[in-house]
């Protein structure tokens, strides 16, 4: 009997663990089975872990220890830990306060009407507050920490959720309900949102009436830039001179840059498409299925030719990009930086090298998918804003290949280099970055398990990958020493680039953690011994560090009970790999975004998709508007769940965790 059709909110989820990436080249678990094969025992895992790893005994009071005074003083967070469980609100640790600042609906615009979900319209939530926000940014404003600005992305939407008396709405043949106005509001709930903040008494306000509010949907005009821009793979008849696009979707993760912009990253994008039909007639039909187009998930192509691949075949290539905002001028046109490469971007961490040049490392948020790095040929210039204006249009974008004797090597993504060649399908630098997902297979990048963010410590410069899980994993591609096929529960790599330069052509590295209940001894984890019974997670998916250095995990598809929130994590030292929960999201939802000010003293979240129904429980039916599994966050009769971002303080002020 075939598994019964997911509601489309949960195709998204699902997708990435689908994968496109052709069979044969060694994935990160070949390498990590070689890998731990010669290293494990000496890395510091101890014996009875080693045991518990190899041959899957149980791990008992090893792992699951209260924490000691001792272990306390080893680490570098000083917090009391959040007990774990799913509820219908949100809790954060002791002595924190969590304050909902901005929801789904909220006034953003000056003239946004009063939030109305039973009577939405487009023209209303363009003005207002989008839906599912992700990453989050805080620029400050005058180097200040009480005073700025948020950008915010806004992924996906939950028609479920959203509209009253819909109900899931599944593929193509189940969107007979959904109407042109539904479509429209489903697209002005998209994209992204600027807005002014400021911290007064303790508790922080959005500034109403700002001159930096902006919102960005799926219809605001954009530029391209880069290698890409005027291609022939990029020209539709709306734009035969393939230089301007309408909007950005799926917009997960992303980035700050030391100039004071925003980059915002589109991840998902080919479940908009419509076109299934057509794409074996479609002159690039084998591109389209390296990346999962069409996906036939919403039905923006039932009412907009440009979202159906049969009337307009080159939209698609569009799409997948990452966005440089410039949020201090509401007026400024966002730019579409080809020379990114273009994926299923989840986010783009940065750093200035050495050198003074840029470098942004980038996960493709697919099961066998790529981590990817570019580095700019110009330095940043710190002094002069605008002298960054196009920094990132000329660059080297390359790929990580992953060896096994703790090793690595970055791959350049170059025209006429190696294979990339007109006789393998590459006229020219445009066509690898379009298709970066080939050029990374050509040249045998190291096939990973769902690569969301990779971040880099501003203390140590090492850099850390979010491999979030890979379910596709055949047990047969397991052995001894790693018994994670299917691996449901991810993992952190640890990146060391070579005499500490993030230019350096190769790397070392390690496996930070494990994840998983370390309890279970099949299961494989590699959590610190002092790592509480509420300590651990799975599925890390966003991160950050803090200005100390200190690494926070956010969660996305926690299992074995654990639910999704925000844990601290130690990178160094004696407490190195262990874990502390600190937040925990509201039943349905997912932690996105986290974000600190320069003083430590406020953490932003974002709480996407509340209410949302979980994978284990949705054979038993679907939360909807009208029968939600929760309220979050006004728990107000008749009202649905809202996408929020919180902000949270200590409760006698002082800085986060420490």
């Amino acid at each position: 009997m075939d598994e019964p059709e997911r509601p489309r909110a949960l195709a998204f989820e699902s997708t990435e663990d689908r994968g496109s990436s052709p069979e044969g080249a060694p994935t990160i678990g070949d390498i990590m089975a070689a890998r731990l094969d010669r290293r494990a025992l000496c890395q510091g895992l101890g014996r009875g872990l080693a045991a518990a790893v190899v041959l899957g005994e149980p791990l008992a009071s090893t792992t699951r220890a209260d924490t000691s005074a001792a272990d306390g003083a080893a680490s570098a967070f000083r917090f009391a830990e959040l007990a774990g469980g799913a509820r219908e609100t949100h809790h954060v640790a002791p002595g924190y306060d969590a304050d909902v600042l901005i929801r789904w609906g909220d006034m953003v615009l000056d003239g946004a009407p009063q939030f109305d979900s039973a009577h939405q319209t487009a023209e209303a939530q363009s003005r207002q507050f989008g839906y599912n926000n992700d990453f989050i940014g805080y620029l400050p404003i005058d180097g200040r920490s009480d005073h700025g600005l948020l950008v915010v992305n806004h992924e996906y939407t939950n028609e479920e959720l959203m509209f009253p008396g819909l109900g899931r709405q599944d593929g193509r043949a189940g969107f007979a309900a959904t109407t042109a106005e539904h479509v429209a509001i489903e697209m002005a709930a998209h994209g992204g949102t600027v807005i002014e903040v400021r911290r007064e008494a303790g508790k922080w306000r959005v500034i109403d009436g700002s001159r930096y509010a902006r919102r960005i949907t799926a219809e605001t005009a954009m530029r391209l830039s880069g290698p890409a821009a005027g291609h022939r793979r990029m020209c539709t008849s709306a734009d035969p001179a393939g230089l301007t696009v309408q909007g950005m979707i799926n917009n997960c993760a992303g980035a700050t840059t030391p100039w004071g912009t925003w980059l915002t990253c589109e991840e998902n994008f080919n479940g908009y498409f419509w076109g299934k039909d057509a794409r074996a007639r479609h002159p690039d039909a084998d591109d389209l299925a390296r990346y999962g187009i069409p996906g036939e998930w919403f039905a923006w192509g039932r009412f907009h030719d440009r979202f159906d691949i049969a009337k307009e075949p080159n939209e698609p290539s569009r799409f997948g990009w990452v966005v440089e905002i410039d949020p201090f001028d509401p007026n400024s046109v966002p730019v579409k930086r080809t020379a990114l490469g273009r994926f299923k971007h989840e986010g783009a961490g940065n750093v200035v090298n050495r050198d003074g040049r840029f470098v942004v490392y980038q996960g493709d948020d697919e099961r066998f998918e790529h981590v990817y790095r570019f580095i700019s040929d110009d330095k940043v210039d710190l002094a002069d804003r605008g002298a960054n204006r196009d920094l990132l249009d000329h660059g080297t974008l390359s790929v990580a290949r992953f060896l096994p004797d703790g090793r690595g090597e970055w791959l350049a993504l170059v025209h006429g280099r190696g294979p990339l060649t007109a006789a393998n399908g590459f006229a020219d630098q445009g066509d690898v970055v379009i298709r970066a997902r080939q050029a990374a297979d050509l040249l045998g990048a190291t096939r990973m398990d769902r690569p969301e963010d990779v971040e880099v410590s501003p203390v140590t410069g090492k850099v850390y990958v979010m491999l979030t899980r890979n379910e596709r994993r055949k047990a047969e591609e397991t052995d001894a020493a790693n018994p994670r096929g299917p691996n449901p529960f991810g993992h952190i790599i640890e990146i060391v680039p070579d005499d500490g330069d993030h230019a350096a052509a190769g790397f070392r590295w390690e496996i930070l953690v494990r994840c998983g209940d370390p309890a279970i001894g099949a299961v494989g984890a590699t959590f610190n011994p002092s790592t509480s019974a509420r300590g651990w997670f799975s599925s890390p998916d966003n991160c950050v560090f803090d200005a100390l250095g200190r690494l926070w995990v956010a969660t996305d598809g926690n299992v074995q009970g654990a639910v999704d929130g925000l844990f601290a994590l130690d990178t160094d030292g004696n407490a190195r790999g262990r874990s502390r929960h600190f937040f925990s999201a509201p039943i349905g939802a997912e932690v996105c975004g986290p974000c600190f000010t320069p003083d430590l003293e406020t953490l932003f979240l974002a709480v996407q998709h509340p209410g949302q129904t979980e994978a284990e429980s949705l054979w038993q039916g679907i939360s909807t508007y009208d029968n939600p599994t929760t309220r979050w966050p006004d728990f107000v009769a008749g009202r649905p769940p809202r996408p929020a971002v919180v902000a949270i303080t200590r409760m006698n002020g002082g800085r986060i965790g420490a």
